[in-house]
């Protein structure tokens, strides 16, 4: 759906003729806009929750026949919802936070280790102030001023020993568990998955954040009335897209990355910008339906860089910043009084956050920068603090944590589905669903979204069956002589690595994944586990695949031994190697967070896995420290796993008689020359040589090349482990490398 498709929807859905007069009459005559909002304080209007949405949906299904997706009318619940007088309060006091950097030095010192190398740079200093439910904040300054890093400090997104000051919601101090559990942060990209629908991305998101005891068609409705919040009805069967396919516009990808994470009804949504990149009628929608979701006992917090007029009426709180500091903090209403008293009053024409914007870039380029700006905040927010303590009508009963919850769940908003229970702890679990349940939702995502995308593994697949038709042709029926049995050491030695350096597709596959699934897990859609576990599963069927089309078009090509038996052996250990090379590419991905320094470390590491394989240099020849690299090599195993089940064999033998001068001096000698060396050789050693003695079989051919201290089960099994062993390790470097939080 491109961008000119959306905007008469958009506005269809967001503003009516008489919202857009409205709008009009409010531009023409800015002090109405005090009045609109003064008449919007005392008649709070309240957005349904979700929860009463969802009743609605089931109500209207219930009495209509047909499965149609209705549109419903939200202005229907402003006098039925009942709300209690900000039951949240979202309060922060001296957030201070700041990082180090690397001071410039001459290069002479940079080999000396000095603790004072280093400067501090302060990112917040002393920031304090509250948001309230059923309210908008939003933080806005130019680049660099802050913005996010106040986001990440509320959203606990910051080390708690690098960041001074407190943060509380309603008077109590926030653990990081209970955080995660009520609240959502939308970060500034738009991280989905290309080839999945709207309703089916939002389906997945009720899939993960749900808990099981919803059922099916309840997590449905519940999509849908989540579609009709967010205005997407229209696109609901349109897929995302990317680069390379079509789908729907940036503003409803904003909205889609909005809605699923809010598919749970958090009482608390952080967003890093929401609005950037988008057209102004975009931008006006998103915030839009952030309104309705802080109208339905939310708190939204968010970021802006610089707002239109319209998005500016519908802002309740505003917070500027100019290099860490707080140069304005109040309502928008107040902003001409505010600036006026500062000596710099706001012309009537103008919009009020771009001359406040512009007024502290110019206050910022002057020797004292915004110092006086920020002195008189601090006096200004004294008298208000002194004028609402005077003021017993303010004083708004405030509920405890505990207590705003259970009324929150009992309002609709299901906070992962949890029942209203006495304790806090409980009430709030760490995971909507167990286990099992987002291992299968985990890989059913996944497979939906590849599925929609065969070219990748073709191309896979056809990279795999043409290496195979390659080595099949060149080392087409290799016979039993010492020739033949030093090309089936060349082709095994390719076929192994082949197998390995075919897994490097998969750096790409996670590193897509890698911010969906850093966004995910952060606020406990699912265990890191059930990742490891559902990628790990799905990724068999198509291994199974890759090594029977290899197996098959390779073994009785070149003419390898041991039958079926011996077939299926080697299709195990081809198995078997690429279970371990996919596994050890995807530990790699989680470490390495760059494609092409992903492709350039596993290229070069399955180079020197091949150089101590044992094909170019025996285990003996191997110097002592460098025998350590040989046991780790992952091609070693399968390696020495296909030459046993080719060449461990007594009867059978590579050279026979004169065979023996083959690739030596002697082997241009007349065959009579050779004959009679033969029977000096049998002469000498005491037993008759013939043309037809057996002088090398295949377990001599073993031991040449070092191959005698595992069997070739125990190669297969070691292969088969080290794939678990690196799966261990990605999820290890998943749970490390993905806090998410700022040191």
């Amino acid at each position: 759906m491109s961008r000119a498709d959306e905007a008469p929807s958009m506005a269809s859905s967001a503003e009516s003729p008489f919202t857009a007069h409205k709008f009009s009459f409010f531009n023409q005559y800015p002090h109405a806009t005090e009045l609109k909002k003064l008449s919007q304080r005392s008649r709070p209007h309240v957005s349904p929750s979700l929860g009463e949405l969802l009743k609605r949906v089931e109500d209207a299904q219930s009495d209509s026949e047909s499965p149609a997706h209705r549109v419903l009318d939200l202005s229907s619940f402003a006098c039925s919802s009942v709300s209690s007088s900000y039951p949240f309060v979202l309060s922060f006091e001296n957030l201070t936070y700041s990082v180090k950097v690397v001071r410039k030095m001459p290069l002479s010192s940079c080999f000396s280790r000095d603790d004072n190398a280093y400067d501090s740079k302060i990112l917040l200093n002393d920031i304090s102030g509250e948001a309230r439910e059923g309210e908008i904040m939003a933080v806005l300054g130019a680049s660099g001023s802050g913005k996010s890093t106040l986001i990440d400090a509320l959203a606990d997104r910051i080390a708690k020993e690098s960041l001074k000051g407190s943060v509380t919601l309603n008077g109590e101090v926030l653990e990081s568990r209970l955080l995660k559990v009520i609240s959502a942060y939308v970060m500034q990209d738009d991280l989905l998955f290309p080839m999945l629908t709207v309703e089916e991305t939002l389906m997945f998101s009720a899939d993960f954040r749900l808990p099981r005891s919803l059922s099916k068609s309840k997590k449905k409705a519940r999509v849908l009335a989540l579609i009709d919040q967010l205005g997407l009805r229209n696109a609901a069967k349109t897929v995302i897209g990317d680069e390379g396919h079509r789908g729907v516009s940036g503003g409803e990808r904003r909205r889609v990355s909005i809605g699923i994470d809010i598919i749970h009804d958090p009482i608390v949504l952080f967003l890093d910008e929401p609005t950037s990149g988008l057209d102004s009628t975009s931008a006006f929608m998103v915030v839009k339906v952030l309104q309705r979701i802080a109208q339905s006992g939310s708190i939204v917090v968010m970021s802006i860089h610089q707002p239109s007029y319209r998005i500016l009426s519908l802002l309740d709180r505003l917070i500027f910043l100019s290099h860490g500091q707080t140069v304005y903090s109040g309502s928008p209403a107040t902003l001409p009084l505010f600036f006026s008293e500062f000596g710099h009053p706001i012309p009537e024409k103008d919009n009020r956050t771009e001359f406040a914007l512009d007024l502290i870039r110019e206050l910022e380029e002057e020797p004292d920068g915004t110092k006086s700006l920020v002195e008189f905040n601090k006096s200004w927010q004294a008298k208000i603090k002194k004028q609402r303590s005077n003021s017993s009508q303010n004083r708004a009963k405030q509920l405890s944590l505990k207590d705003a919850i259970s009324a929150s769940i009992s309002r609709g908003k299901l906070v992962s589905g949890a029942p209203n229970s006495s304790t806090l702890t409980s009430s709030v679990p760490t995971f909507a669903n167990p286990f099992w349940i987002e291992i299968l939702v985990v890989a059913r995502r996944s497979l939906t979204n590849s599925r929609r995308m065969p070219e990748l593994f073709g191309i896979r697949l056809g990279a795999v069956l043409v290496t195979g038709i390659i080595l099949a042709t060149i080392f087409w029926r290799l016979d039993n002589s010492p020739r033949g049995a030093q090309e089936r050491l060349g082709f095994f030695a390719f076929a192994m690595s082949t197998t390995f350096y075919t897994c490097a597709e998969a750096i790409p596959v996670f590193l897509q994944e890698r911010y969906i699934f850093m966004r995910e897990t952060a606020y406990n859609a699912y265990r890191r586990s059930s990742y490891v576990l559902a990628h790990s599963l799905i990724s068999i069927p198509s291994l199974i695949l890759l090594s029977l089309t290899f197996a098959a078009t390779t073994f009785w090509a070149v003419g390898l031994a041991g039958g079926l038996n011996g077939f299926f052996f080697f299709f195990f250990t081809i198995l078997a190697a690429f279970w371990a090379g996919s596994s050890f590419v995807t530990f790699l991905s989680g470490v390495v967070s760059h494609v092409m320094l992903g492709y350039t470390v596993v290229v070069a590491i399955l180079a020197y896995f091949l150089l101590f394989s044992g094909f170019f240099i025996g285990r003996d020849r191997i110097p002592l420290y460098w025998i350590w690299f040989h046991y780790l090599s992952l091609v070693k195993y399968p390696y020495e796993g296909v030459l046993q089940n080719e060449f461990d064999d007594p009867v059978k033998c590579f050279v026979r008689g004169v065979q023996m001068f083959d690739n030596t001096p002697l082997g241009m000698l007349p065959e009579s020359v050779k004959l009679d060396l033969l029977k000096n050789m049998g002469n000498t050693l005491g037993f008759n040589i013939t043309s037809t003695t057996c002088v090398t079989t295949g377990l001599d051919i073993l031991k040449q090349q070092g191959i005698t201290d595992l069997s070739k089960w125990s190669c297969l099994w070691i292969s088969v482990a080290w794939g678990f062993f690196f799966r261990i390790l990605f999820y290890i470097s998943l749970l490390f490398g993905s806090k998410n939080k700022r040191r």
